[in-house]
């Protein structure tokens, strides 16, 4: 018992203030855009955007029915995100505990992660992209576990740990494709680790067989529940075969990636700026600390600094939104490379100590003369600087106040008139469609997003409006500028919420000069 608590409670007691941290910033309900599309899909076991996120979308809906006593379904999902920083950090103690044999310079790891503004902000409303963390903090450690076990540094049999891993990466690509860029240094690790693995063909079938198994079994969940057990909320057509490629590949997104080997200096500073952002007066130790990760950790400074270069490059090229979020593996990975060159520098300055007084060399002497020259120094490494940023960095990630989402709703469903039709984009249709099919208000409006009019093939805009107008009261929100004068100049509007289509507008009838 007393060895498990020893084991157990760092990164139990880091998962608790991650979680606390999350908590104190979190949104506290519904939100625009993404972020309200996955607060309905995990309660309703719905179908979301490319690439589907069946994962999430399965331990969302596990969440929401164990979360009910919390609150609403969207605040149980923003939850949901903030478990899973809590794990994040928690697996991170322990990845870095294995890694440098300490355990404070892994609690100053969890504790550095889950405070950087990337993940804390990550945390704090529903996002996919929190359990990718989760997925890439405990595949490293699996890697790590299985690396210690096949070369005989840990008792017990290694194989299992690579097993787990192939699910773990199975699980990981169900709930994200960026696990993908993760497939070549994972390989590479493995070969290094283990050379002659093709060799043990059990082992290497074991790992396809758990891989590929559970890939399958999660993405099943696309076309279920867009077909013979439809769900209240679908993306797309993943029930047929060309739909189901169409969001599991993410077609539509192919285009964002631009220039991959373009403007590589612009790429490197604004690098370099992100790291500032994330990292502050850390940020210049990151390539010493991985200077000092190949030094000591060899194997894993390969499977981290191929992984960080090929997401990193990936991201810097894709240009799609809040892409920050795709820099949390390469985060994550930092940490363990900082809590690396802690520990280097504790034995240098242990070596120095040494050299200077003649004294036993630092490794002979009491634990307790050793662990307080590593809390001093760790601390003032790693975690001094993360402090005294907690302020602003919490001034940035808070969400408390962040209700206008749930204020717009509540107003739009209160002034369209029964029956309605709201031609909307997907910023606005994500928050109508929670309220609607999560909440079972105003099952009488007819949302009609731009993926619902491809899907549905009802044409363009105006021709959307065209059907309705006159049989039933039409309201539109655009985006486009260009749609928004298109709108004024077709269609007498009377705006609702605003000067323009911009925001809700209703559409009273055609122009007598329009086209």
């Amino acid at each position: 018992m007393v060895s498990l608590i020893r084991s157990a409670g760092p990164p139990l007691v880091v998962a608790i203030l991650a979680l606390i941290a999350a908590r104190a910033a979190m949104l506290p309900g519904i939100a625009f855009w993404d972020t309200a599309e996955l607060q309905a899909v995990g309660p309703l076991m719905g179908t979301a955007h490319p690439a589907g996120f069946p994962t999430y979308v399965l331990l969302g809906w596990f969440a929401s029915v164990v979360l009910q006593p919390f609150g609403e379904p969207a605040l149980r999902m923003n939850l949901f995100a903030g478990l899973c920083l809590a794990v994040a950090a928690g697996i991170t103690v322990d990845l870095v505990r294995a890694l440098t044999r300490s355990v404070l310079l892994g609690v100053l790891a969890g504790i550095g992660l889950a405070l950087t503004p990337v993940a804390w902000s990550i945390g704090t409303h529903a996002e996919a992209h929190a359990l990718h963390l989760v997925f890439v903090a405990l595949l490293l450690r699996l890697l790590v576990g299985w690396e210690a076990r096949f070369r005989g540094e840990l008792p017990g049999p290694a194989d299992r740990y690579l097993v787990a891993a192939a699910i773990v990466f199975g699980l990981s690509v169900g709930n994200h494709s960026l696990t993908l860029l993760l497939v070549l240094p994972v390989v590479a690790f493995v070969r290094i680790v283990h050379p002659d693995i093709w060799a043990d063909r059990r082992l290497v079938s074991l790992c396809i067989a758990g891989f590929v198994a559970t890939v399958v079994l999660v993405y099943l969940e696309l076309p279920l529940r867009a077909g013979p057990f439809r769900a209240a909320l679908v993306y797309g057509r993943p029930e047929t075969w060309d739909g189901f490629w169409y969001v599991v590949l993410g077609e539509q997104f192919r285009a964002n990636v631009v220039n991959p080997i373009g403007d590589l200096p612009g790429k490197i500073g604004a690098l370099v700026d992100r790291s500032v952002v994330q990292f502050g007066a850390l940020a210049p130790l990151l390539p010493v600390a991985f200077a000092a990760t190949v030094a000591r950790q060899r194997r894993y400074a390969v499977l981290t600094g191929l992984a960080v270069a090929i997401t990193v490059f990936f991201a810097a090229s894709y240009q799609n939104a809040d892409i920050e979020r795709y820099y949390l593996g390469p985060v994550l990975m930092a940490w363990t490379w900082l809590a690396i060159l802690g520990a280097a520098a504790v034995d240098a300055v242990g070596r120095a100590i040494d050299s200077l007084t003649g004294r036993p060399p630092l490794a002979r002497r009491s634990p307790l003369n050793r662990n307080a020259l590593l809390a001093v120094v760790a601390v003032v490494l790693l975690l001094g600087q993360t402090l005294l940023a907690i302020p602003a960095r919490y001034d940035a990630v808070d969400e408390r106040d962040d209700d206008a989402a749930a204020l717009w709703v509540d107003r739009a469903l209160r002034v369209m008139d029964p029956d309605a039709v709201i031609v909307s984009w997907w910023s606005y249709s994500t928050p109508l469609w929670y309220a609607q099919r999560v909440e079972g208000r105003r099952p009488d409006l007819v949302i009609i997003d731009d993926r619902t009019r491809l899907d549905e093939g009802l044409g363009d805009i105006t021709d959307v409006i065209d059907a309705h107008l006159g049989r039933t009261p039409v309201y539109v929100i655009r985006d486009d500028p260009l749609e928004v004068a298109m709108l004024a100049e077709r269609y007498q509007l009377t705006p609702i919420d605003g000067l323009d289509a911009h925001s809700l507008t209703e559409v009273i009838g055609r122009r007598a000069t329009g086209s």
